[in-house]
């Protein structure tokens, strides 16, 4: 009866590590002679433990990145131009607490798309809410949303965000890239960050080159005022690394033939 009391207890208390694990560990603490305390103590950090695990699942979830990618599998050799120390310290997550801003230059298959992956898996890791976007696709959710007229709750909900990932901007476009109204929209959401939480851009142009995606001189200039100030500008300049491995993969074939 005391333990069918204790498990409902567990279950309405929302604590179901605990209620799992209590009979084993009590038995384990008689055994060991370990003191109430130590048996609860044991307890609660399994619990805490397994919540923090869920809700980092949870986070990484939300976060909607298309591959999960971290720093320890990003080969700096590959990307010699990349600021290496300057990445490492960005990991240690002050610019979130700062709201400063990332921006990635460099051409295709240089590790843009990889460092800013592994940077938002990073601030998952650390109880931050993140999202991914590509650049195109927010810009048509923002459209998608003003359409139905859920335009401010998505504003809101993007708001909310710790750090917002806005990866190839501008990817495929030689001239004017994104709509009136969605280079708009997308200044918005940007604006509004300013100075009250992170933004990530990765993008294969220069700054001076953004005007030809957005189209409007002084948009351009008011929305990169707003990226640059108080932002790290990352140069990932440099040979692409993923046609060096289709090379080296390429090679090794050649080599078993």
């Amino acid at each position: 009866m005391t333990n069918t009391l204790i498990k409902d207890y567990l279950k309405r208390l929302r604590l179901p590590t605990i209620s799992t694990n209590y009979l084993e560990l009590a038995s384990d603490a008689e055994k060991n002679k370990a003191s109430f305390e130590d048996y609860l103590c044991c307890l609660l950090e399994l619990e805490i433990h397994s919540r923090e695990a869920r809700n980092r699942k949870q986070r990484l979830s939300e976060a909607k990145f298309p591959v999960l990618k971290t720093l320890d599998t990003f080969q700096f050799e590959e990307i010699p131009n990349l600021d290496k120390n300057l990445v490492l310290k960005l990991f240690k997550g002050q610019y979130l607490s700062k709201f400063e801003n990332i921006v990635f230059i460099g051409g295709q298959g240089t590790g843009k798309t990889h460092l800013s992956l592994a940077l938002g898996i990073e601030a998952c890791n650390n109880n931050k809410k993140v999202k991914y976007f590509s650049t195109a696709d927010l810009i048509h959710q923002l459209l998608e949303a003003r359409d139905e007229k859920q335009l401010l709750k998505f504003q809101e909900q993007l708001l909310k965000l710790d750090l917002l990932i806005l990866d190839e901007l501008g990817l495929h476009d030689s001239t004017r890239a994104y709509s009136e109204d969605g280079s708009r929209l997308l200044f918005q959401v940007i604006s509004s960050r300013y100075e009250r939480a992170s933004t990530i851009i990765t993008t294969n142009l220069e700054f001076d080159e953004w005007n030809g995606v957005f189209g409007s001189q002084k948009l351009t200039a008011a929305l990169l005022d707003r990226i640059t100030h108080r932002c790290h500008i990352i140069n990932a300049n440099g040979e692409s690394y993923r046609f060096k491995e289709s090379m080296r993969r390429k090679k090794k074939g050649q080599d078993n033939t």
